[in-house]
């Protein structure tokens, strides 16, 4: 049922629904809330309580529009209104909204809610309230009221209408689509899709809204667990490629280092997969610094031997020329010719590297998002790795295993991560996947010192700075900005709590450390620029390197040694780790020092929770209980949508329970067709199938 359907959709309004993914009635009733005001209570006058949003309803007992002239810029209105009940009068103030002069009406009774204040007068008030006529039907008072993140054009008071609007549709015989067989939602208590769909929006009671949000949560859990275990099916069913053994003593000779126990184990899981006879669809994940990258090559070793080839995606141009030096270094003195393909290379050298990939003179390919362009083919691909699966798309994995010849078997499948990931939520990111774990650190590894301090610590800081490069020692320093042009509002003295940024934080610190070799590094400077400032600071000819969090994944300089996050309360728990990771990559004694002036206890938390612990896993464990998981790499991540109403941490049992109705579902599935609708369902649900 299109959306042009719904009273007051005209062509603008229909685009602006289009731009949030709104076409259908339907659609606008999957679009939920993303919280509630209680608004169920009435207060009067005298019993309201400043700095709390409340709900009030009285007579327009005036009504005054003003306008202020202002030097340079646009007048402005300025309209009040004061609403009388039995117990006093209360003033409502709107700024730029002269059209109220004509909505309101004296006499009339209304319902306001908003933050109550006290006026520099002492007059109490209340600014910008929402407002409804006491006489019309009413959504915004007297009940539980949704709060959405509204489409461009529309006001919460506005969308919430429409939605009201829609839900009526029910009525008319507006078909709610029912994802769940009848004895599933038997059996788990779940209520129907349409009581659900109408006691999320509008919730007549806190057991309907209960009922209404455990219904929901279970189905997308659900359908994502369907969707996943349906990929992993697929790709187990599927024949493989059977390696055969090799000599991998050649290989081990080159490496300056023994693999650790956790190592050679994941390893083993490797090339039972790759020699079982199906297609190998396996997770490395391993906290920063634990070898992942040395077992990917072992991994490539194996296929190169067995005839085929080898490609690793990187999401970085950085981290892939990284990987082509580390690769060549090694495969080079064993006669594997190594090649590397990125959007920076010149014309003619991505052609000629194209050219080596299609007749199989390259035996082992690096390569960044380029790898999956048309334009790419493979002379006989048996393995793909993909380094930092959640910076990619599921579509973006699949789309490289479908760059080999038609002739050819599927390729093998090796996904690497060193975002730690707890374990529930390992599931579901990469549920079509087996997992394994390299939960052990090269030996002669020191932990990391981590501090939290505030930016009263920027002279002690700086005489860190300088202890440790005199000592030979190398630097990061993080902004989480590029330039100051990203935060207009914040001002550039370098004492207050502003957003650091790279390019004038690099300045200051020119200023205070003038004997130190310092640059910066940021996202946004050409390819080659990148290149050379990583490899002068590889070969110590920078000391200090300021840069975005650029250098987050993967990169590895074993002289650096300090690690100085600014802002730090503007990252999450994995993406301080990944930057801390950066540093103690060696047996060198190294820190991480946090600085934030931020005051809100969850941030305190946060912070010190990474002063307290290095372990990764740890470290997702708290994330996910703060951030509950619904975008937990801060992208969507695996090429899936966010969740709309999931919280992993919150609904863990709830997690459990679909997970177990899915592998019921899939494991029954082939006792008639209702397993083909419930994997059509996920399939549109989440875009996967």
């Amino acid at each position: 049922m299109n959306i042009k359907i719904l009273k007051g959709i005209g062509p603008a309004r229909t685009a602006a629904l289009a731009q949030a993914g709104i076409y259908s009635v339907t659609d606008l009733l999957d679009y939920l809330p993303r919280d509630y005001d209680d608004r169920s209570e009435f207060r009067t006058v005298d019993s309201l309580m400043e700095d709390m949003v409340q709900t009030i309803r009285g007579y327009l007992h005036g009504l005054e529009t003003v306008t202020k002239p202002r030097r340079g810029t646009k007048a402005m209105t300025l309209t009040k209104a004061k609403l009388k009940d039995a117990t006093g009068m209360l003033e409502m103030v709107w700024f730029n909204q002269p059209y109220l002069d004509k909505y309101f009406k004296r006499g009339m009774e209304y319902v306001f809610t908003g933050a109550v204040k006290r006026a520099p007068n002492g007059v109490l008030q209340m600014t910008a309230p929402d407002y409804e006529v006491v006489a019309e039907i009413n959504l915004g008072a007297g009940r539980i009221v949704p709060l959405y993140t509204p489409p461009k054009g529309f006001s919460q008071k506005t969308f919430r209408a429409l939605v009201y609007q829609a839900l009526a549709r029910l009525d008319d015989g507006l078909c709610v689509e029912e994802t769940l067989p009848d004895d599933l939602r038997v059996q788990y208590g779940l209520c129907t899709r349409v009581v659900a769909i109408r006691n999320i929006h509008f919730p007549e009671s806190d057991e309907g809204f209960l009922q209404a949000r455990r219904r929901l949560v279970f189905e997308e859990l659900f359908l994502m667990q369907v969707a996943l275990l349906t990929m992993k099916g697929r790709v187990r069913s599927s024949v493989g490629r059977r390696f055969v053994a090799v000599d991998m003593m050649p290989f081990f000779d080159r490496l300056p280092f023994a693999f650790t126990v956790a190592q050679a184990r994941v390893l083993g899981d490797i090339t039972g997969d790759m020699m079982g006879g199906y297609v190998l669809n396996r997770l490395v994940q391993g906290d920063v610094g634990s070898g992942k990258t040395a077992v990917a090559m072992a991994a490539a070793y194996i296929a190169i031997q067995n005839g085929t080839q080898a490609a690793i995606m990187a999401p970085t141009e950085v981290l892939a020329h990284q990987h082509y030096e580390g690769f060549s270094r090694v495969f080079a003195p064993l006669g594997i010719d190594t090649v590397l393909l990125t959007g920076a290379l010149s014309v003619a050298e991505r052609k000629l590297a194209r050219t080596k990939m299609a007749d199989g003179t390259a035996q082992m390919v690096i390569g960044t998002h380029a790898l999956v362009q048309k334009s790419s083919r493979f002379h006989n691909l048996g393995l793909v790795i993909t380094d930092e699966q959640h910076r990619f798309g599921v579509n973006q994995r699949f789309m490289l295993t479908e760059r080999g010849t038609e002739e050819t078997l599927p390729p093998h499948t090796l996904v690497m991560t060193a975002t730690p990931i707890p374990r529930t939520l390992a599931l579901i990111l990469y549920g079509d996947l087996d997992i394994s774990i390299i939960d052990e650190l090269p030996p002669g590894r020191v932990p990391i010192k981590t501090y939290a301090v505030n930016s009263t610590y920027r002279e002690r800081l700086h005489a860190f700075i300088r202890k440790e490069t005199q000592s030979g020692r190398q630097a990061y320093v993080i902004c989480p900005a590029i330039n100051a042009r990203e935060d207009d509002s914040q001002k550039t003295d370098l004492t207050k709590n502003e957003l650091k940024n790279v390019t004038d934080f690099t300045q200051s610190l020119v200023h205070a450390l003038p004997e130190i070799k310092i640059a910066h590094l940021h996202g946004r400077m050409k390819p080659d620029q990148k290149q050379q400032i990583m490899a002068d600071f590889k070969a110590n000819r920078i000391q200090i390197l300021v840069s975005t969090t650029v250098i987050e994944v993967g990169v590895h300089v074993a002289n650096a040694a300090l690690m100085i996050i600014e802002n730090a309360e503007r990252f999450g728990l994995s993406q301080l780790h990944q930057l801390r990771g950066r540093v103690g990559r060696s047996t060198l004694q190294s820190y991480c020092i946090l600085v934030s002036d931020a005051k809100a206890k969850q941030t305190r938390d946060r912070l010190q929770a990474m002063v307290e612990t290095t372990d990764g896993f740890v470290l997702a464990e708290r994330d996910l209980e703060q951030r509950g998981g619904g975008d937990f790499f801060g992208t969507r991540q695996h090429g899936l949508a966010a969740f709309k109403i999931a919280n992993l941490y919150r609904d863990a049992s709830i997690l459990a329970e679909a997970q177990a109705a899915a592998r019921e579902a899939i494991e029954a599935g082939t006792a008639g067709g209702e397993l083909v609708v419930l994997e059509a369902a996920a399939g549109k649900y989440w875009g996967v199938l």
